[in-house]
């Protein structure tokens, strides 16, 4: 009886998350016409912050309980999925158009970051020896690079309402664009963590570890909001808020959903993450970088070989936590 109501609960969360995404989306690119802001700040904060809005109360969750594995494997999932997954995903339904300054910046700023992360956290001790924690100083330097990219969005919205001159006509008024965006924005959060919790629920019954867990069903469900976005937003053709919601949600993935916790509670030891998980990390991040700078687009191929790369990943980990 009690998984029937947990597949029910999972039911009613994804029509919360399909729902949610449309309003988001609607809302967001209104509010970006009324201020003459790009749709591409627009998707790099109050959408990402939005849809990272699950991770961080995940973690939050998580670490409260002591629980460093699923904290961290909640990041490092999330990234991973956000990137090879989700934008594999739009690339196939419609090739991605990638602004110049999204190539030169806002890239290498992400892939800045994850290389920061995995170097805080192997980093060595006072007498040379492996130190594979992150500390509440290892936490405060991230949230200082989200103050940085906070920084960079101010100056580049100057510049941009500057030289903005035609401005495409709000789809609703201001008041109610705020009302849409914020009404998408509870809806996927909600959805999101009906979605967590049953299928959570179902993953600890099999049995399996904190880490595959994580990974898996707490990455994937956590990143369901960006998820059901993404798909919305490459439908529409709004190629500027789906990839700038992409690679906002993972910068504050990194600088807040993990470096907020640890700042408030403390340093954590993860015991069960191997090397693969932060090849996979940095490599997500590396192969958008790289594939972008070639042509400036993601091509469907492109996006393909994303998802290929995703499936053989996932499918080490879900081997792995049977074998």
């Amino acid at each position: 009886m009690e998984i029937f109501l947990q597949i029910l609960i999972l039911i009613v969360g994804f029509v919360l998350l399909i729902k949610g995404a449309g309003w988001l989306i609607l809302g967001a690119s209104s509010i970006a016409s009324h201020f003459r802001v790009s749709k591409q700040l627009i998707g790099l904060t109050i959408v990402a912050i939005g849809t990272g809005t699950p991770e961080l109360a995940v973690s939050i969750s998580a670490l409260a309980t002591g629980n460093g594995d699923m904290l961290l494997g909640n990041i490092v999932g999330s990234n991973i999925i956000n990137i090879l997954l989700l934008i594999g995903l739009a690339a196939i339904i419609k090739p991605i158009r990638i602004k110049k300054t999204t190539i030169s910046k806002e890239l290498p700023l992400l892939l800045l970051i994850s290389t920061a992360l995995i170097v805080l956290f192997l980093d060595t001790n006072l007498a040379g020896a492996p130190n594979n924690d992150f500390s509440r100083t290892d936490a405060i330097v991230c949230i200082l690079f989200f103050a940085i990219f906070i920084y960079y969005i101010i100056q580049t919205t100057r510049k941009n309402r500057k030289a903005s001159k035609e401005v495409e006509k709000p789809q609703h008024r201001l008041a109610k664009s705020f009302f849409i965006l914020l009404i998408g924005l509870v809806s996927v959060v909600a959805g999101s963590q009906l979605v967590v919790n049953s299928a959570s629920f179902i993953a600890s019954a099999i049995g399996v570890s904190d880490r595959i867990i994580s990974l898996t069903v707490i990455a994937l469900g956590t990143s369901l909001p960006e998820l059901v976005t993404t798909v919305t937003a490459a439908r529409r053709g709004e190629h500027d808020l789906l990839v700038g919601n992409i690679v906002g949600s993972n910068i504050f993935n990194i600088c807040i959903v993990l470096g907020l916790p640890v700042a408030i509670f403390g340093t954590i030891t993860p015991q069960n993450f191997e090397i693969i998980d932060i090849i996979m990390l940095i490599g997500s991040a590396a192969i958008l970088w790289i594939v972008t700078t070639t042509s400036k687009k993601i091509t469907r191929l492109e996006g393909a070989l994303m998802l290929v790369i995703f499936t053989i990943y996932y499918s080490y980990l879900i081997y792995g936590a049977f074998v």
